[in-house]
């Protein structure tokens, strides 16, 4: 990871805009990338989904925005028109990704994903520009905004896919930042109950804090598994989100095989504890992100336990207006969850940091330009 002088984008097509960017944060499936987990990701390549900044300049077709615009960019790059995107499947457009008939576009997300440059840069190339990017209302601060990009519609979209029924019982593995934004969104959804699951401290007092959720060490659990059904009444929880994805720890075999040896899509550690903690009929929503290889799932499982799996890319933009309501009325501070801020020049040290959880890092900011 370097901070290199390249080429400033252009205008490829009349829906482009060109954003010159003032704020980008470090995702957590930015480390995916940074240790090797998505295939095709290659030198050179601009990393970075969570953008917010100023529109410089449009292709003659923009008609919704304007130079001078505070805009704020889903991660999804999306047509607007196909047949996904009509039924509000913005994460998989039909028309944007050559590479894959899975996924659709994302900014700064290997060739995988399209091969988009990201916005962890001093301008980024935004296509289908009135169909991605709003302009920011005058009320929201741009890191609320930034964090609307991903992180905490994702987290909303990982609670919405989950079909929380008011009173459930809604266990989340992992507490960064999605898995944060999961927890404290499930309470919106009529939870009745959220427990998060983590190996870090102070990810944990996070959770107690920002989610008012109830905490459980991964490794004073012991048997995680047994120790979710012991807290359930031994029958499993209604609702378990993996918030975790490809480089979950737990088993040795998996993660080397996964994480090291890259013959498989990801470490299926976490998404097999969710299967395992699930009550029979439950549900699990799948947030983490993997990659496109096969991987050792309990599929078993979901089969004789009758448990309905969900899991997608999040339709950022699907998620905005709830966001926005909750923000106006105080219920929300998206912010809250940024702990760290470092200039473009040290991003290098903010992918250190937040991959290696140094002091007590949860999401770093990225301030890339003035607003």
């Amino acid at each position: 990871m370097r901070v290199e002088e390249k080429p400033d984008p252009t205008i490829h097509h009349p829906n482009d805009a060109i954003v010159r960017v003032t704020r980008a944060a470090v995702c957590g499936s930015d480390l995916h990338l940074f240790h090797g987990m998505m295939p095709d990701t290659r030198i050179g390549h601009t990393f970075g989904h969570e953008i917010v900044g100023v529109v410089e300049e449009v292709g003659p077709s923009v008609e919704s925005l304007r130079p001078g615009d505070r805009v704020m960019v889903p991660f999804n790059i999306y047509c607007g028109s196909c047949y996904f995107c009509r039924r509000g499947l913005f994460s998989n457009c039909h028309n944007v990704n050559p590479n894959a008939t899975a996924v659709g576009g994302i900014y700064g997300y290997s060739h995988t994903t399209g091969g988009y440059d990201g916005g962890q840069a001093e301008r980024v190339r935004v296509p289908f520009a009135d169909v991605g990017p709003s302009v920011i209302p005058e009320w929201l601060t741009s890191e609320d905004a930034l964090l609307l990009t991903d992180a905490f519609s994702t987290g909303y979209f990982g609670a919405q896919q989950a079909d929380i029924a008011e009173g459930d019982t809604v266990v989340v593995f992992g507490a960064g930042p999605v898995g944060l934004a999961t927890a404290r969104s499930a309470w919106f959804l009529g939870a009745g109950r959220v427990i998060v699951v983590d190996h870090l401290d102070y990810r944990l007092e996070k959770a107690r804090d920002f989610a008012f959720a109830e905490t459980m060490h991964l490794h004073e659990a012991g048997d995680i598994v047994l120790a979710l059904k012991k807290a359930t009444g031994y029958l499993g929880a209604d609702v378990v989100i993996d918030a975790v994805g490809a480089e979950a720890d737990g088993s040795v075999v998996q993660h080397v095989t996964a994480a090291k040896l890259k013959l498989q899509g990801g470490s299926p550690v976490a998404v097999n504890w969710a299967i395992d903690s699930a009550r029979k009929g439950g549900t699990v929503s799948v947030l983490g992100a993997y990659g496109p290889l096969v991987t050792s799932v309990r599929l078993g499982d979901i089969m004789n336990k009758g448990l309905t799996v969900r899991g997608n890319q999040a339709p950022v933009k699907r998620q905005w207006p709830r966001l926005l309501e909750h923000i106006q009325a105080g219920h929300i501070r998206p912010s809250e969850l940024l702990t760290h801020r470092f200039p473009l020049e040290h991003i290098a040290e903010a992918y250190h940091v937040f991959s290696s959880k140094l002091d007590d890092c949860i999401k770093p900011l990225i301030v890339v330009g003035e607003e």
